[in-house]
């Protein structure tokens, strides 16, 4: 097996990324942003992921909203590490 650690997706099934998304912006979200079917009338993981696993284009969209919120997940800790850091340091100078 090769490792690709430049790959966003690697080691992430569709599973769980779809599960990750359901959890994040729900079906509803979802249906809106896509408008595919499977997440719109009477949307489960199961019948969600059948149709990803045979559609292409929907799986590309799918796996590119799950990395761009992957990328804001991890600026956004970034930032607040950084935050947390600042405010340590200018605590520490008025003690």
């Amino acid at each position: 097996m090769q490792e690709q650690p430049n790959n966003p997706l690697h080691g992430v099934t569709l599973k769980a990324l779809l599960e990750n998304l359901v959890e994040r912006h729900g079906w509803e979200e979802l249906g809106r942003r896509f408008n595919i079917r499977c997440f719109i009338n009477n949307p489960s993981i199961k019948s969600s992921l059948k149709f990803l696993r045979k559609t292409e284009w929907a799986r590309e969209k799918v796996e590119r909203l799950y990395i761009s919120d992957q990328k804001r997940l991890t600026k956004n800790q970034v930032r607040n590490k950084m935050r947390a850091a600042r405010r340590a340091y200018k605590s520490s100078l008025e003690e």
